[in-house]
C-alpha cells in the first residue's frame, strides 16, 4: 500500500525555519520524482519545489517564490523527502503535500501525480 506521510509543519516566527518531512512507504522511493505543494484558503495549490528520481540530490526545480529559500533533499535509505524552509515569511502560511510522480524513473517535468500525503500545516507569525 503505497502512502506519503508529512511531518515537521508547526507555528514559527517570521524569520524562522522548519524542516518538513515526506516519509514513503509501500514503494521504493528511489524510482520516483516526489513534488512539494503547498495551499492556503482562498489560493491556488502552488508547486513550490521537486527533486528528480535517483540517489542524493538529484536534479532539483523550485518556484520562483521559494527560490534561495527552499532546499529540496531526498534521503532513499530513509525513505524520506526533506523540505528545508528558511528565512519563513507570512505568505509561506499554508498546508504544505507531498506527491509521487505518476511513474517510474520519470522526471519532475511529467507534472502528473499519483499519491498525495495528508499534509502539514505551517503557520508563520508571532
Amino acid at each position: 500500500q503505497v502512502q506519503l506521510v508529512e511531518s515537521g509543519g508547526g507555528l514559527v516566527q517570521p524569520g524562522g525555519s522548519l524542516r518538513l518531512s515526506c516519509v514513503a512507504s509501500g514503494f521504493t522511493l528511489d524510482y520516483y520524482a516526489i513534488t512539494w505543494f503547498r495551499q492556503s484558503p482562498g489560493k491556488e495549490r502552488e508547486a513550490v519545489s521537486c527533486i528528480n528520481p535517483g540517489e542524493g540530490t538529484g536534479t532539483v526545480y523550485y518556484a520562483d517564490s521559494v527560490k534561495g529559500r527552499f532546499t529540496i533533499s531526498r534521503d532513499n535509505a530513509k525513505k524520506t523527502v526533506y523540505l528545508q524552509i528558511n528565512s519563513l515569511e507570512p505568505e509561506d502560511t499554508a498546508v504544505y503535500h507531498c506527491a509521487r510522480t505518476i511513474g517510474r524513473r520519470r522526471s519532475c517535468l511529467v507534472d502528473e501525480y499519483d499519491y498525495w500525503g495528508q499534509g502539514t500545516q505551517v503557520t508563520v507569525g508571532s
